[in-house]
């Protein structure tokens, strides 16, 4: 059993990455540091970003919607989400989503943290004199996704035209 610390503070800004399904992640938590009880980042993202349809063998996919709206699929529904909204996907779920606005913002975080290395992965430090989200570069997300197995399994494409 993972020894938690009593409690975990923030007090920087956090690490940003380029992540190579779109958007960039602004580290908030990492699992190392959370006992691996979560991890968690602010995605930053921009109109049209999909995920291709996935799901998280091992941990629980939540996000709550700072800014912005998106299309959520999950258990063969769709909804649609703006500020303020929290969704989550249970280990096992099959969920993708859509930015149908501009840019939009989320609080993403997993329970527990042992899909990190996914996203760690399939990203790279941001050049902070960089301007905008980094093109999404799917044979890279694919080849992670299959080398973390643990962390997730995509299932197919999105379940929703762009629009």
């Amino acid at each position: 059993m993972t020894h938690l610390a009593p409690g975990y503070v923030l007090r920087r800004e956090g690490e940003r990455r380029d992540f190579a399904g779109g958007g960039i992640h602004e580290w908030m938590a990492r699992s190392e540091e959370t006992g691996g009880a979560f991890h968690a980042f602010i995605d930053h993202l921009v109109a049209g970003k999909r995920t291709p349809l996935h799901l998280h063998p091992e941990a629980d996919d939540s996000m709550y919607v700072i800014d912005g709206e998106l299309r959520f699929y999950v258990d063969g529904e769709v909804h649609e989400l703006g500020p303020g909204s929290f969704v989550t996907a249970l280990r096992g779920t099959p969920h993708a989503f859509m930015v149908t606005s501009e840019t939009a913002t989320v609080f993403a975080f997993q329970t527990p943290g042992v899909g990190e290395s996914f996203y760690r992965d399939a990203s790279d430090p941001r050049d902070p004199a960089a301007v905008g989200a980094k093109p999404e570069d799917i044979p890279r997300l694919q080849r992670t996704a299959a080398a973390n197995e643990v962390a997730v399994t995509i299932l197919g494409p999105p379940p929703f035209d762009a629009d």
